[in-house]
């Protein structure tokens, strides 16, 4: 007899191969790390002896489940907040309680809560992206799971990288020192379209192909998303990944709940992963995702259960669980999704989503021990009918349940014996998490004042770029006409021009740190321009203030939403402690110089005791190195102008005395 490590004997495998094999009394012999034989009971018991066998009647042994996209640290965010449009969500609470809380302590702990929920649920395999992703990496080591681990970069500031650039550098580190793992894929995430540049995708693509790892993002999640990408971009998310190269290597693309047609053939012939999150998609109102259609198409299909604080568990059970229901639902058809498809898109089918299906998925000689054993025959269970072959399905797609989970193994390892974790403490983790909790608990409770929260309720919302260069000074007629002829010379190319009155509102605090907001109506006077005046409303945070010889580098959020309220109300509804008024003659022209985009103003303060004419040149980035560079070109110009550093002026018009 040929001597293994482990026997599981006489529970009903579903091996989820090729061919579909289930043996109702069957077995596996794991030897190391690797799976050595599937078959029946009897025949296993006669070829092998192991120094383990475990019995596993009445129970289902199935390839470990395969989380396809997480946000595991997220479990410590769960049930914060609900029933919120998706940009709310984001930007009103995820992102300002993940900017002040986050950072290595959330992140292992949260990682911890999540592995020890996911290993009860038998799942074995997850794909994260998040932040300080060398902490989730670390936790899911400990906990003996296995895990893609996609280190978020995006163009806003992040609790680990003020900027894209930092973020970039954050993941190439992060590659490097976890590359070459048994179990842990460390890679890079792109976060989305709508958060991200085209270099950010490039560059990430770049760092993929050259570590041999796959890219993570979202895309086309919601309606709403594809609609602004078609008018920014005049392509779908899908088709917009495609052309910046995510797809130029193995990709992981979550959610793409509205794909057309022709993402899905492009999504096919790329050989991406594609990864609905069906309960994140509903609670969000995201929609639902054609799983159906992804099937027929032959698509790299998993599934995911998206972040617990837009979901509240990592269930895979509940994910297969809806996708064999929802498809069926929304066409009329019950035989849209049979049982056994919608097994397979959290095993077979998911290991070939985040391509790892050479060494995941089903249960066959040569592929990793990464199993799940299911007790059966439970009250909500039971009882079993055996006399058609898929009936197993049906027993595990509609009746059984994360609790049922009794075993889980991965590289024939166990993590959980007889419904017992045994590589987390999950007393002391839960009393960790508590304590995180309770600290954002208490910053919610107070946040009631915080402006941003109050500009975000409005609607329409967009963050523009973080760096601001500026450049101001106080000038006279004459060079102003110089800067004016100057910008006809050669090296300066002028690509819009206009002339506007802004009437300017600020709303201002005797607490600097809550920001300030900025109410504008923006006349355009030039010939051709836009008949009616169009208003904004703006939130500024307080700045971290860079000063240059010949400007001022400012590091801040702004975020902008059309302004369709009255002044009244909004003085009502912010009640600011100060208001201050500017209205300005603006002449403008946008101009490239060494290839980077300016906006050159000749402003006029109207019934201010420092009316001007003043110079202003400024410019914004993602990119605090591309702030940087543009500093010294401000420079540059200056003195093509003619303006002496003498002339400048270090405060915004806002701060001027009157």
């Amino acid at each position: 007899m040929i001597e293994v490590d482990l026997l599981l004997v006489h529970g009903a495998v579903v091996t989820m191969d090729a061919a579909a094999r289930v043996f109702l009394d069957g077995a596996v012999a794991i030897h190391g790390r690797e799976i050595v034989a599937v078959g029946p009971a009897d025949e296993l018991t006669t070829r092998f002896v192991a120094r383990d066998t475990v019995d596993c009647r009445g129970c289902a042994i199935i390839p470990g489940l395969i989380n396809a996209h997480a946000h595991v640290p997220m479990s410590l965010l769960r049930g914060l907040v609900a029933d919120q449009q998706l940009d709310v969500w984001l930007f009103g609470y995820m992102f300002p309680v993940e900017s002040r809380f986050v950072d290595r302590e959330f992140v292992f702990t949260g990682t911890q809560l999540s592995c020890a929920e996911m290993i009860r649920g038998g799942t074995t395999t997850f794909v994260d992206m998040y932040y300080f992703e060398e902490e989730v990496a670390r936790a899911a080591d400990l906990a003996g799971m296995r895990a893609i681990c996609g280190q978020t970069v995006m163009r806003l500031p992040t609790p680990d990288a003020a900027s894209f650039d930092e973020g970039l550098d954050r993941a190439r580190a992060f590659i490097e020192q976890w590359h070459g793992h048994d179990r842990i894929i460390p890679t890079i995430a792109p976060h989305a379209p709508y958060t991200c540049t085209d270099t950010i995708y490039r560059e990430a693509m770049a760092l993929c192909r050259r570590y041999a790892v796959p890219l993570v993002t979202h895309l086309s999640e919601t309606e709403r998303e594809v609609d602004e990408s078609r008018a920014e971009r005049e392509v779908t998310p899908i088709r917009y990944a495609k052309r910046v190269g995510a797809f130029d290597g193995k990709c992981i693309a979550a959610h793409c709940v509205h794909a057309t047609e022709d993402d899905i053939r492009l999504l096919r012939e790329q050989h991406v992963g594609v990864v609905p999150c069906p309960s994140s998609n509903l609670k969000l109102a995201s929609g639902i995702a054609p799983i159906r259609r992804f099937i027929e198409a032959n698509l790299r299909l998993g599934l995911g259960t998206d972040g617990p604080a837009s979901n509240d568990d990592q269930d895979m059970f509940t994910e297969v669980h809806l996708a064999a229901l929802l498809p069926k639902g929304v066409s009329g058809d019950p035989t849209a999704v049979p049982a056994r498809d919608a097994l397979a898109l959290a095993t077979s089918s998911g290991a070939r989503a985040i391509h790892l299906d050479h060494v995941i998925g089903s249960l066959e000689p040569g592929k990793r021990a990464d199993i799940a054993v299911v007790v059966l025959g439970r009250l909500h269970s039971a009882p079993r009918y055996h006399y058609a072959p898929d009936a197993i399905y049906s027993h595990l797609v509609y009746g059984a349940r994360s609790a049922d989970v009794r075993d889980v193994l991965v590289d024939g390892r166990f993590l959980l014996r007889d419904h017992a974790l045994l590589t987390i403490n999950e007393d002391d983790v839960l009393y960790r998490a508590q304590a995180i909790a309770n600290r954002i608990d208490s910053f919610l409770a107070e946040r009631e004042d915080n402006l941003l929260d109050k500009i975000l309720a409005i609607g329409g919302v967009q963050q523009s770029e973080i760096f601001e260069v500026q450049a101001k000074a106080l000038i006279d007629a004459r060079q102003a006409e110089q800067v004016v002829h100057s910008l006809t010379e050669p090296g300066i190319t002028v690509t819009k021009a206009s002339e506007r009155t802004q009437y300017d509102t600020y709303f201002v605090w005797d607490d600097e740190g809550r920001g300030r907001i900025r109410i504008r109506e923006d006349h355009r006077t030039d010939p051709g321009a836009r008949a009616e005046p169009k208003y904004t409303i703006t939130l500024i945070s307080p700045a971290l203030r860079g000063e240059y010889q010949m400007a001022i580098l400012f590091g801040r959020a702004r975020y902008t939403a059309p302004a369709d309220r009255t002044l009244r109300f909004y003085r009502e509804y912010f009640q600011p402690d100060r208001v201050i008024d500017i209205e300005k003659r603006r002449r403008r022209w946008r101009i490239l110089y060494r290839d980077a985009d300016f906006a050159v103003n000749l402003d006029t303060l109207a019934g201010h005791g420092h009316p001007g004419p003043y110079l202003e040149i400024k410019s914004r980035t993602w990119s605090r190195k591309d702030a940087e560079h543009k500093v010294e070109l401000i420079g540059e110009l200056l003195a093509r102008f003619g303006v002496p550093e003498s002339a400048l002026v270090r405060q915004e018009y806002v701060e001027l005395e009157r």
